[in-house]
């Protein structure tokens, strides 16, 4: 009978993210894969929209519907949302199997609290889960990735999303030393927007700088000089206005946010285990997370600290693929369950 029922779980693994929220059902594979917002109507509270469509409505709304990201910084800024949303994408990926509780594996950053752990343990069971582990991000990537964790040799692993940076140096199944900063692809979109209000009194949205940043960023001086139209408003006249910004000036307004980063790798290196660094050494560092989709992000990360870096692939799918993984497999999942007791 149990094993009937496990058969029709469809136990499933979510990377809660800032930016994007992607789930996995065991047995299917990546089914969503959506942005982490929420349309809501002021008037009565009602949602509107999640996900994707939720997105579209960003900076484009009427006075009575907001569009917001109830994650901030990789953890639950507003607890009733995220638990409306989290249900809405539990629901659409079990849209044939309404009754069926499925187990919950979650990514959350590593230097979460206690606190932040159980608000999304306690809103994935009140979306519908029978029960709901949280798994540290940079575990569940470096196990995504493929990194050979439960093996007593250093690995190390750097995945930049969109409220936070995971550094982790893991062996033997555990994460030796670890860093965890507020710093992402968020933090970068936001660099873009207060660079082209300072130089050209020009404000710009969010999806707008974000869209530069992918099209012409570099967290390296460009190789060659690339320019983009970016629209926006006026903050002198109000009206809209049309400019040209270079890969140049969008490299240097970038520097500091991308710094910071590469800061935080150098602080995990530096209290790593030397066995464990020479490990490194000769292994690399591996770069998953939207946000290391940067242009020339590992060249500047292995000009930084001399070692090898690598690309994950498909970066935006590391974290997800790691909780599918640890679904899979008793050995893992039973790691998980002993973390979350403690």
């Amino acid at each position: 009978m149990k094993g009937l029922f496990g058969s029709f779980s469809k136990d499933m693994g979510i990377d809660l993210g800032t930016a994007n929220t992607v789930v996995f059902v065991h047995g299917k594979g990546i089914v969503l894969q959506e942005p982490s917002v929420v349309a809501i109507d002021q008037m009565n509270g009602e949602i509107i929209a999640v996900g994707q469509e939720a997105k579209q409505m960003v900076g484009r709304t009427p006075g009575n519907i907001r569009a917001v990201r109830p994650l901030k910084d990789g953890v639950i800024a507003d607890f009733d949302t995220t638990q409306a949303m989290l249900k809405y994408f539990i629901r659409k990926a079990t849209a044939n199997m309404r009754f069926i509780h499925p187990l919950v594996v979650v990514g959350v950053p590593s230097g979460v609290t206690g606190v932040e752990e159980r608000a999304v343990r306690d809103a994935a069971i009140q979306a519908g889960a029978r029960e709901a582990l949280v798994i540290e991000e940079p575990m569940a990537a470096a196990i995504g990735a493929g990194l050979p964790v439960n093996e007593p040799t250093g690995n190390m692993i750097v995945d930049v999303g969109g409220g936070t940076c995971e550094v982790a140096i893991i062996s033997l199944d555990g994460i030796v030393t670890a860093r965890s900063v507020r710093v992402a692809g968020d933090e970068m979109d936001e660099a873009i927007v207060n660079h082209i209000k300072r130089t050209y009194n020009m404000m710009i949205g969010e999806r707008t700088a974000e869209e530069v940043k992918m099209t012409i960023g570099s967290a390296y001086p460009p190789d060659h000089e690339e320019t983009m139209d970016v629209r926006g408003r006026d903050l002198v006249t109000g009206l809209p206005k049309t400019l040209k910004v270079s890969s140049t000036e969008i490299q240097r307004a970038l520097s500091d946010t991308v710094n910071s980063i590469v800061d935080a790798i150098k602080a995990t290196l530096e209290k790593s285990p030397p066995e464990l660094a020479a490990d490194i050494m000769d292994r690399g560092i591996v770069m998953t997370g939207g946000g290391s989709l940067l242009r020339n992000f590992d060249k500047l990360v292995s000009s930084e600290t001399g070692m090898p870096v690598h690309g994950a692939d498909e970066p935006l799918l590391t974290v997800v693929r790691g909780t599918g993984l640890v679904l899979d497999d008793p050995h893992h999942l039973e790691a998980l369950r002993r973390r979350n007791r403690r």
